[in-house]
């Protein structure tokens, strides 16, 4: 994991930073960003940043420090900005729970850092406290579009115009605490781009070390609880917030494509990325990753490299063919490789698009008899209007082959679901109706609403 907001510059580690840092280490974190916030804190952030390779320094004045801005101050911060390890503009924003500086002064402080941020094209580390809507007001009117809004403490609407802007939303401890259930909602809500995780140590230990100095290493804390209530995997969240903080600051190396790629306890292959449908939903058109793995391939991989990476089957709840194409593209290699898969006791599940009798020209469902236990086939519309214009597939009549190929789908597969997408147009109702009339049950996938 990678903390991207901690204060390892501050008086509180004096004694100790080293065994702290170390700790983190040895907690798994790959890198820590430690955030200025006054210019002694913002010096000392860059220090420790030239001291180790994988501490990272934001520089920037805080609200409560607005009163001591000067334009020397800020000439240094410049300078810093352009050193390798400073990776972005922070912590700065508006405070009006403590009025530390004024608030006309804050306001301006703030403009001026956002003003060089854009113009230096650097992200943001956004605080605001008691000051949401001139926050996001002024950062509106900034244009800015590369950023985190820090230590999120507000409500699922106020996050919602926050990813709008383009912003990240970072969750801190608080998020353990048993009375944060706005914050919980958040935590449940955000989607997999737009979520990244932060300690701001030494404050807000999380639950068990509530009270007590955090340090970066409680990060694993707050980790734990952020994948309970996504309902994935402790390993999925490092995964996803790892990438994102990569993206954002640009540090460390981005992953390279996979073809097996596990989320929760399943193992997904992705086998190919040609598909006959160009849904408007489908991730891959704005992003190469799915929940951290990169799905992009540079070359469709042989069955013997996809063995190898699955190794034992049994050792996931099932191995799904699903990744950023169709995966009845590739037929012979669904069947040889399902065959193995079976054979060595594991379990096969089918996520496609239902257009697979149409690419072959034949009806293949009696080939996957005994191959397959699930199905999921993407139903996504109520009509064949509205299919066509979501999904753009690449065959005339593919609505009513999909219908076919979802009704026929029961007499090979034991196990047979439609999925529909919340897309703007899709009757859910009705697809419930349709997918009842042809005897299956149906999943309604959420569309997220800022994506």
């Amino acid at each position: 994991m990678i903390d991207t907001h901690c204060h390892l510059e501050m008086s509180q580690y004096s004694k100790d930073r080293s065994e702290v840092i170390q700790r983190a280490l040895d907690a798994g974190l790959e890198a820590m960003i430690s955030i200025g916030s006054d210019f002694k804190g913002c010096k000392g952030a860059v220090k420790l940043a030239s001291e180790y390779d994988f501490i990272y320094a934001a520089v920037g004045i805080h609200p409560h420090d607005s009163k001591d801005f000067t334009d020397e101050m800020f000439s240094t911060i410049r300078d810093w900005s352009r050193l390798d390890k400073v990776v972005a503009i922070g912590e700065i924003g508006l405070d009006y729970y403590y009025d530390h500086s004024p608030r006309d002064v804050q306001k301006d402080v703030f403009v001026k850092q956002l003003s060089f941020a854009v113009e230096s094209d650097m992200p943001v580390v956004i605080h605001t406290r008691e000051a949401t809507e001139d926050t996001m007001a002024i950062l509106k009117e900034s244009g800015i579009s590369k950023g985190v809004m820090h230590c999120f403490s507000g409500d699922i609407e106020m996050a919602k115009r926050t990813m709008e802007m383009g912003l990240f939303i970072s969750i801190a401890g608080p998020v353990t605490f048993s009375k944060s259930a706005m914050l919980k909602d958040v935590a449940r809500y955000v989607p997999d781009d737009f979520l990244l995780i932060e300690t701001d140590a030494p404050f807000l230990a999380p639950e068990p070390m509530r009270g007590k100095r955090n340090e970066p290493s409680y990060i694993v804390n707050t980790a734990k609880v952020i994948a309970e209530l996504r309902g994935v995997t402790y390993e999925d969240i490092k995964r996803i917030t790892t990438l994102n903080a990569k993206r954002l600051f640009g540090i460390g190396r981005m992953p390279e494509h996979e073809i097996a790629y596990k989320i929760r306890e399943s193992l997904y292959l992705n086998i190919t990325n040609r598909c006959t449908s160009r849904c408007i939903f489908c991730a891959k058109f704005h992003s190469d990753y799915v929940k951290g793995h990169n799905l992009k391939l540079t070359a469709e991989p042989s069955e013997q490299e996809l063995k190898t990476a699955i190794g034992d089957p049994t050792k996931y709840k099932e191995i799904v063919f699903c990744g950023y194409g169709e995966p009845l593209v590739r037929l012979d290699l669904v069947k040889s490789l399902a065959a193995w898969i079976k054979s060595q006791g594991g379990r096969v599940r089918i996520n496609t698009n239902g257009h697979g009798n149409a690419i072959h020209k034949k009806d293949i469902l009696p080939e996957l008899t005994g191959l397959v236990d699930s199905v999921s086939i993407s139903l996504n519309a109520h009509d064949a209007e509205t299919y066509n214009s979501i999904c753009q597939p690449a065959f005339k009549d593919a609505y009513s082959a999909v219908l076919e190929f979802i009704k026929a789908s029961k007499k090979h597969i034991p196990d047979v679901q439609a999925t529909v997408v919340t897309a703007e147009g899709v009757d859910v109702k009705r697809c419930e109706e349709i997918a009842s009339e042809l005897g299956v049950r149906l999943r309604v996938r959420q569309l997220d609403e800022v994506g």
